[in-house]
């Protein structure tokens, strides 16, 4: 049985924490305190870290009331260089031994145990993963809540592209809330009349021009990851920015890795799970649900929502985010028989849903709870499907010689991003009043992109779209592969793989991959739906997750590997498996200028005239994980 609210709370705020190199980290820390006297209890407990970028204050503080209430320890950490802690701040640069002097200095207070839990979402999740990678002796638990693995290869970057969400949060969570903007309301007023929409519309921004001239500190890390590539680079060898590269370095501590198929970190919580379950002696788990990013806000009592985008789940998808993570937590840290029954993966297995129309106007997806004892799954069967000239996507080997189809990419003109695994593409409400009438931190958060499964078609609010909207299907720059009408379920589950064998007359394009769940028409939907599933991109350059940089010959054919992010879902009998092959899905990720020109920043773009080769030598395929009927 879980720990209960058997205690009241006494909290110490704006703790000092002092680094290793003399800086002041600000923390709150929340003990449990005799009900009757409010006085703190004298036998020392286990210790929760949450280290956060976005004040330790509010839902933060009622977060670090709800453990100590049931007899923990817990310390709420403001990340250097953010609200009130010391220091410059660079993007996870310094967390590695910052997490780790801070975990040292919990463990040595007398009213902890010695024994201390991490836990936290997004850049909670990042901290938790940069501090594990200096191991520190008294970590003994992670809960590890949608974070990343390597940032070059799809965090930060992916697969040669930049994912232009980062710009989105310079532009908006982080840079309104730097230093400098809390302390110049002049500044904060500057970011908050910034329209990101706009701003990336008139992309690409430029050094020195662009809204974050007035905290250059932030300036320098977005241009960095924008335009610095090669995986030489000092920056992608941190320890804070590329884990996977300290995996045999890391602490060997029960953890659990959750994600979701909808999330923007889908593949690095899979691919830590999957790395590490195998390379330490500790518990590893992975738990995977239907949800987009973040977690629903303190009281409720849901992980996430029951749906994603467009997408119903229904109620059996909703998990209890604090009691989950409490159990884990008792049982290592407490030795309560809270986790014996938790197998080491669950993941939701997304669409056994009948597709009608629910009573907010959602489609109905569906989906069941499964467990595991491995990721991926040991009975997966990796079945190839091919795309052929005609259309069709098969299991069939294509057979033809000489066979492709080719389509003008212009840069001006990007396939515009329509959910999918995206996070932070956002802006703030554009107000009237002043910052000093309505705060920053009152103010609304408008979504760009969409997150989560939705129909493939452009509406009013499609950043870049222009009427007629309709299906992205009907663009000319969209190749469109799909199976016939499925005669009975197909299920998946596991990594997803794509080969695009292109060829093109510019020195550097983009090919992306698309994976959809075409529904078919009903009553309730007349033109069915085309469900995005999982995506990914290949900035030619950067082919094969190249080190360096390697440009294309014009005319000649390559190899597009493509990895769309991990999911599991049934193509019900009737749906069609589709593959939308294309060169952007804009602003997910940046547009490629196919110029050869930088990476970011090039003023200058060219069309590209891409051919996508279906024949029996150059065999275009996406790879699935089928799972047994």
């Amino acid at each position: 049985m879980v720990s209960h609210p058997a205690y009241a709370v006494t909290a110490e705020l704006d703790v000092s924490v002092e680094t290793r190199d003399g800086i002041e980290l600000a923390t709150d820390v929340y003990r449990p305190a005799d009900p009757e006297t409010g006085e703190p209890i004298d036998e020392p407990r286990p210790a929760l870290l949450d280290r956060t970028p976005y004040g330790k204050r509010g839902r933060m503080e009622r977060h670090g009331q709800w453990y100590a209430k049931r007899g923990y320890v817990v310390a709420i950490q403001d990340c250097r260089g953010r609200f009130d802690s010391g220091g410059e701040y660079y993007i996870f640069v310094d967390e590695p031994e910052d997490g780790y002097d801070t975990v040292e200095w919990l463990a040595g207070q007398e009213y902890c145990d010695g024994q201390v839990g991490t836990f936290g979402t997004s850049y909670g999740a990042w901290v938790q993963t940069a501090l594990a990678t200096q191991d520190p002796p008294h970590l003994e638990a992670m809960f590890v809540n949608q974070g990343a693995a390597n940032g070059r290869e799809a965090t930060f970057r992916h697969n040669g592209a930049f994912e232009l969400r980062w710009l989105c949060w310079a532009l908006t969570l982080g840079g309104g809330f730097a230093q400098r903007a809390l302390e110049d309301t002049d500044v904060q007023q500057r970011l908050a009349n910034v329209d990101v929409r706009a701003v990336l519309e008139n992309g690409p921004v430029l050094p020195g021009q662009s809204p974050l001239r007035h905290i250059p500190d932030y300036e320098e890390w977005a241009f960095d990851i924008m335009t610095r590539g090669g995986a030489n680079d000092e920056l992608w060898q941190e320890p804070g920015v590329n884990f996977a590269a300290y995996y045999d370095e890391m602490a060997d501590v029960p953890t659990v890795y959750s994600g979701a198929w909808y999330d923007s970190y889908t593949k690095a919580t899979c691919d830590n799970f999957e790395a590490l379950a195998e390379r330490k002696e500790s518990d590893h788990y992975l738990l995977m649900g239907p949800w987009t990013h973040g977690w629903n806000t303190y009281p409720l009592p849901s992980w996430n929502k029951s749906y994603s985008g467009e997408l119903e789940f229904g109620e059996q998808a909703l998990r209890d985010y604090q009691e989950t993570r409490l159990r884990f937590f008792d049982h290592y840290l407490r030795g309560e028989d809270t986790w014996n029954d938790q197998p080491p993966v669950q993941y939701f297995q997304m669409g056994t849903g009948d597709g009608s129309r629910t009573r907010d106007g959602r489609l109905f997806h569906g989906g069941e709870w499964r467990s595991s004892e491995e990721w991926p799954l040991a009975e997966t069967e990796r079945r190839t499907y091919y795309v052929h000239e005609d259309g069709r996507l098969s299991t069939d080997e294509p057979t033809v010689e000489g066979s492709s189809t080719t389509y003008r990419f212009d840069p001006r003109d990007p396939v515009p991003t329509i959910g999918g695994n995206c996070s932070s593409y956002i802006t703030y409400e554009q107000r009237d009043e002043p910052i000093l009438e309505y705060p920053l931190s009152e103010r609304k958060m408008e979504d760009i992109t969409g997150r989560g499964g939705f129909d493939q078609r452009t509406r009013p609010d499609t950043l870049g779209a222009d009427e007629p909207y309709g299906p992205l299907e009907e663009r000319t720059d969209v190749l469109v592969y799909r199976t016939q009408p499925l005669e009975e379920d197909l299920a998946i589950a596991g990594p997803i793989r794509v080969r695009v064998y292109g060829s093109t007359d510019a020195t550097d394009t983009d090919f992306t991959a698309k994976l959809i769940d075409e529904h078919p028409p009903s009553e309730e939907f007349p033109n069915g739906a085309a469900i995005n599933i999982s995506d990914s991109i290949c900035r030619g350059r950067f082919r094969g997750y190249r080190d360096e940089p390697d440009f294309l010959e014009p005319g000649a054919i390559y190899e597009f590997e493509m990895e769309p992010y991990p999911t599991a879902n049934v193509f019900r009998a009737g749906h069609r498996v589709r593959l939308d092959i294309s060169s952007s899905n804009y602003p997910r990720y940046d547009v490629n200028h196919n110029t050869g020109g930088p990476l970011y920043g090039d003023r200058e773009s060219q069309v590209a005239t891409n051919t996508v080769h279906h024949d029996a030598e150059y065999a275009t395929h996406v790879e699935l994980p089928v799972q047994p009927r």
